[in-house]
């Protein structure tokens, strides 16, 4: 049985409060990181942890989950991965994958999953056997990711994409921005308990520095706002709201 293990590392913090992700597979000690924002922080953790990082595992372009690529690169001699269609805006990249593949960490396989919308070319790392789902800018709790590049229509297929994913796979987003998506989430669900019941959780967890996810899709489908619209056009007036 494979056993993935999950280290969540806090950067830029208080600025963008980034999530970087150190990954270990446990049965052959393989590891990586995913979207590496500074090096620092994730330095800090890997000696911590006595672990040389085999890989980079880029969710999309954008410095903020990039910046580390080449520093850690160079201190680990770590290979990077992204996605083929982003490959020409990642930092160093050195192994292209694309929708539908299955990437090895070791013992752990990660499925690659297209989502555009944020921007062009992102992809999620979808760890089946540890339920474990890396959603880079697409997903947060209670929230998504701006369009940047993508439109609507695009990230409608991508949030489905998600959906249909087992309910009690956890997803590990690339920002703390809970709280960002608290207001509109109560002003469209006043007398949700299901809401009230996940507002409770991530203040818990907020108030002892800890992050709000990683968060069971069950949970998140039921309250967050864009994972609940049923068609482009409900998308759209959420963005419009």
């Amino acid at each position: 049985m494979t056993k993935l293990r999950i280290e969540t590392i806090l950067c830029r913090a208080g600025t963008m409060d980034n999530y970087s992700y150190l990954l270990i597979d446990e049965n052959t000690g393989t590891s990586a990181v995913v979207d590496p924002s500074e090096v620092a922080p994730i330095a800090n953790k890997c000696k911590e942890l006595d672990i040389i990082p085999d890989y980079i595992l880029n969710t999309h372009h954008h410095f903020d989950h990039t910046d580390g690529n080449l520093d850690l690169k160079e201190i680990y001699g770590c290979k990077i991965v992204g996605a083929a269609d982003d490959a020409y805006r990642i930092p160093g990249i050195d192994i292209h994958v694309k929708d539908g593949e299955t990437f090895s960490l070791g013992a752990s396989n990660a499925q690659i999953i297209r989502a555009d919308g944020h921007t062009t070319g992102h992809i999620l790392w979808y760890f089946s056997d540890t339920k474990a789902l890396f959603t880079g800018d697409v997903l947060f709790n209670l929230c998504i990711g701006g369009l940047f590049e993508g439109t609507v229509e695009q990230m409608f297929t991508s949030l489905n994409k998600i959906k249909q994913l087992p309910d009690d796979v956890f997803f590990y987003p690339g920002h703390e921005y809970t709280i960002h998506g608290v207001g509109f989430a109560k002003y469209l669900q006043p007398d949700s308990p299901e809401l009230q019941k996940y507002l409770s959780f991530a203040q818990e967890r907020l108030s002892k520095g800890l992050p709000v996810s990683p968060t069971k899709l069950s949970e998140e489908k039921a309250v967050n706002p864009y994972l609940k619209a049923q068609s482009v056009q409900e998308l759209e007036k959420l963005f419009n709201i």
